[in-house]
């Protein structure tokens, strides 16, 4: 099997520092999260930018701030979120994409999210794609449900993204798809051809899916974007403490573990 790609979702649009008094907020608590996580193992970090307040924005100013931060720390690969938060238009959630990051997410689709739908109609989308072409930004699809695994098949065919695609297959999430084995099983044997995949777990369902995705050849995503908690009832004390986690299952399992430089080279980007 490639070596393993770790990504570590530090911050998100939805965890606050009251349910999670580790979560980075600043541009330098997360570019100092980044390189605890790059140390322990993590090749790519997922960031969202919040304001001083908390609250989730998508202001370039402050993703310039976070990716200056993070850079002057390590060489980990750094993905910027277009999710941005429920209820932000396209505009705001695409604006930092401008910045040129090596990598960005890109949900291809609609889903029920908690009590909220995370809209993401295929006009939006298209311009999503476009820019991150435009503009040498590698996107990662996200995948909520399996129509939208369907679609991105659907569009990589048509040649509106670029190929080898990367995907992430998101399982756990309330309104999304069950985190089981047979739905994991599945979503990977639709997989276009060439592709690289990793999947993520939502809050318990992080620890079974990332071992699963190991065994399965995929890559793994976790964080406290996404979890908050190292075990039943004990709060994660940092991102970090969730990829060491990942790092001695890899171990346990053989699997090595990637290197930002491998990572780089095993999804087709160019440089730091």
């Amino acid at each position: 099997m490639n070596p393993l790609i770790i990504t570590a979702a530090l911050t998100g649009a939805e965890v606050t520092r009251e349910q999670q008094p580790a979560l980075p907020v600043s541009p330098q608590e997360i570019g100092i999260a980044a390189a605890e996580c790059a140390e322990a193992g993590a090749s790519i970090v997922h960031v969202h930018a919040r304001l001083p307040d908390g609250q989730s924005t998508q202001d370039p100013v402050i993703y310039e701030q976070i990716l200056r931060e993070v850079r002057q720390r390590s060489d980990v690969i750094v993905q910027i979120s277009t999710g941005g938060a429920v209820g932000m238009t396209p505009q705001e959630r695409l604006a930092p994409v401008a910045l040129r990051p090596e990598m960005a997410t890109l949900s291809m689709g609609s889903v029920n999210f908690g009590q909220d739908v995370f809209l993401n109609a295929p006009s939006d989308i298209a311009v999503f794609a476009h820019e991150m072409l435009r503009l040498g930004v590698k996107p990662e699809l996200e995948i909520f449900d399996t129509g939208m695994l369907a679609t991105a098949k659907r569009w990589l065919r048509q040649g509106l993204l670029p190929q080898p695609a990367h995907v992430d297959l998101v399982l756990g999430m309330p309104g999304g798809m069950a985190a089981t084995p047979q739905t994991l099983l599945y979503l990977v044997s639709e997989l276009p051809p060439e592709c690289t995949w990793s999947a993520a777990g939502i809050g318990a369902a992080q620890l079974p899916v990332v071992t699963w995705a190991i065994l399965l050849g995929g890559h793994a995503r976790v964080g406290l974007e996404d979890n908050i908690y190292y075990r039943k009832g004990e709060l994660a004390v940092s991102n970090a403490q969730l990829v060491a986690r990942v790092v001695r299952l890899a171990h346990e399992l053989e699997r090595e573990v990637a290197t930002p430089a491998q990572a780089r080279q095993m999804l087709g980007l160019s440089g730091g």
